[in-house]
């Protein structure tokens, strides 16, 4: 069996299962940003221990925590507390299937911010396609409008924020000596620090939920926000980042099972169509040119 298979597959369920953990607890009367402070609290402390386990320090240097603050911003604090809010108004499965935009919306930021990221026809057309999947899938020839839209834009504004989370990331945050586990303790911590700041006075004082929701904000915090940053590190390290990133294909397929299986969520015929196209949209997007072979030089 090829190494790397079985902790990308785990890291897909993980992640593709987060959106049905979320929904419990937004059923069970959960916050949104209540669920998004206890996701990174957890997250948060699962990471930390990793860093004492491996002995690894947190980063020392302001600006590196400047930077983290931004991408928590970006990538935890603001998105999770919007897909939460999303959640009380659509499924589960709609929630990861619009999830599934976010390499469309990272290569939008990644084009205006890093400069080896070029608009090519493929890429062109992959944001068209993801773009009219999203509009199937919320079937606007019905009209817009209501609780289920604004879910929806909830949703698309939080992968949004990824996608500007990512770029930045990628031009300002992972370029530096840090392992990977202390950058991620330290994000998620700042992002927690953030919320703290927040929820306590939007959303009031804190209801704790029963067994089945409490658990299902230990799992999210602890395993889609902590333990699975370490397995994707580990599928990077013994795969490479394009294998790493094609998660975003599988990440979708756990979510609608998951929901529909275990939550009872139905799934009509524009979902499905719409998934497909916006799963074509990122499959286009991030495809690379071929590059002409270089002609031997003959003396």
């Amino acid at each position: 069996m090829v190494r790397w298979l079985p902790g990308f597959v785990l890291v897909s369920a993980v992640w593709g299962a987060s959106f049905s953990l979320i929904k419990i607890a937004v059923d069970a009367g959960v916050a949104p940003l209540w669920v998004a402070l206890w996701r990174c609290l957890f997250g948060a402390v699962t990471l930390l221990v990793l860093c004492a386990v491996l002995r690894t320090p947190l980063p020392r240097n302001p600006r590196t925590w400047g930077h983290a603050a931004v991408v928590a911003l970006l990538l935890n604090a603001v998105p999770f507390a919007l897909i939460a809010y999303g959640e009380t108004q659509v499924s589960s499965v709609f929630a990861g299937v619009l999830n599934a935009t976010t390499p469309l919306t990272t290569l939008l930021f990644a084009m205006a911010l890093v400069a080896d990221e070029r608009p090519t026809l493929a890429r062109v057309g992959g944001l068209v396609t993801g773009f009219v999947g999203v509009l199937v899938l919320l079937g606007a020839w019905r009209g817009g409008g209501g609780d289920v839209l604004s879910g929806a834009l909830a949703c698309v504004a939080a992968t949004t924020c990824y996608g500007a989370g990512f770029a930045y990331t990628r031009r300002f945050f992972s370029g530096g000596a840090e392992s990977a586990a202390a950058l991620s303790a330290t994000q998620i911590g700042a992002a927690t620090a953030q919320l703290m700041l927040v929820t306590p006075f939007v959303a009031g004082a804190p209801t704790w939920p029963g067994a089945g929701p409490a658990l299902a904000l230990v799992l999210l915090g602890a395993g889609a926000t902590g333990f699975a940053y370490v397995l994707n590190l580990n599928v990077i390290r013994t795969a490479g980042p394009t294998v790493a990133s094609t998660v975003t294909y599988v990440t979708p397929l756990w979510s609608t099972a998951i929901g529909v299986l275990l939550l009872g969520e139905d799934i009509g015929w524009h979902t499905l169509a719409g998934a497909v196209l916006v799963l074509a949209g990122v499959f286009l997007a991030r495809s690379r040119p071929v590059r002409p072979r270089r002609l031997a030089h003959v003396a």
